[in-house]
């Protein structure tokens, strides 16, 4: 599909879909949101093994969304544009691929929850990562106030929804906001080294590990408990995990479908 502000972009089975508002830094106008969405749906019925999710430009992630559009916003409004953060939001949080922020520059309000809704966060040491939606008069609407307590515990997610504060890369590193910061120079590749290394994983053993993942934060600890261990046992017998555990033995190295 052809979109204006968004970029879906193959490398093998490697997916990386870039805003590209550079202009704007990438902030999300509805358009653009709309084109995310239907490009992760996109990625994963190509039969992508990772997506990666970039901003254009070397000064912003995602921004955040497009204040000029939400001014007049009516509550009804609001509450369709909140629809469509969250719908964009789960797609990365539920995608059965592992998804992967590439934060470089500004990932601030609907950017940062975007970017808490992916697996993994890489960050350049120039990251700036924040909610800052109070300082709008406005709260979080795209996830972050359920995602952002299970990463960086409640302190820390109540300083940074209730004052906006904003975090550098070495700080959201401490607080587990990101994985990694990686240096400028250094950074493509250590995108490129962690897809590929993702990609080369059994692709359903991932996806159900992922979604066991997720099963944490809906119910009881008993029912996640149950769904892992229905799912650990449904693995046996696919080929992957007879090709992993058959490597093992004969001190090799596993080739997955």
């Amino acid at each position: 599909m052809d979109w204006e502000t968004v970029t879906l972009a193959y490398d093998d089975d490697i997916a990386t879909l870039t805003v590209d508002r550079p202009d704007q830094l990438n902030a999300l106008d509805v358009p653009t949101l709309e084109a995310l969405g239907e490009a992760i749906d996109t990625a994963v019925e190509d039969d992508a093994r990772v997506l990666v999710v970039r901003g254009a430009g070397d000064r912003a992630f995602i921004a955040g969304g497009d204040i000029a559009h939400m001014q007049d916003l009516s509550t009804p409004e609001a509450e369709e544009l909140s629809a469509l953060g969250h719908a964009v939001s789960d797609r990365l949080a539920t995608a059965p691929i592992p998804t992967i922020a590439g934060i470089d520059g500004y990932a601030l309000g609907g950017g940062c929850e975007l970017a808490v809704a992916c697996d993994f966060r890489v960050a350049t040491p120039d990251a700036l990562i924040g909610t800052t939606e109070i300082d709008l008069g406005i709260m979080p609407g795209w996830g972050a106030t359920q995602r952002l307590p299970t990463i960086v515990g409640d302190a820390m997610a109540r300083r940074m929804i209730f004052l906006g504060e904003q975090l550098d890369a070495e700080t959201a590193l401490e607080h587990g906001l990101v994985g990694e910061v990686v240096p400028d120079e250094e950074f493509e590749d250590r995108l490129d080294t962690l897809a590929s290394d993702l990609a080369a994983k059994p692709h359903f053993a991932l996806q159900t590990a992922k979604a066991a993942i997720n099963q944490a934060g809906t119910g009881s600890r008993e029912a996640g408990l149950e769904y892992e261990r229905r799912a650990f046992a449904g693995l046996f017998g696919t080929a992957d995990q007879r090709e992993g555990m058959t490597a093992f033995l004969e001190d090799r190295e596993p080739d997955f479908e």
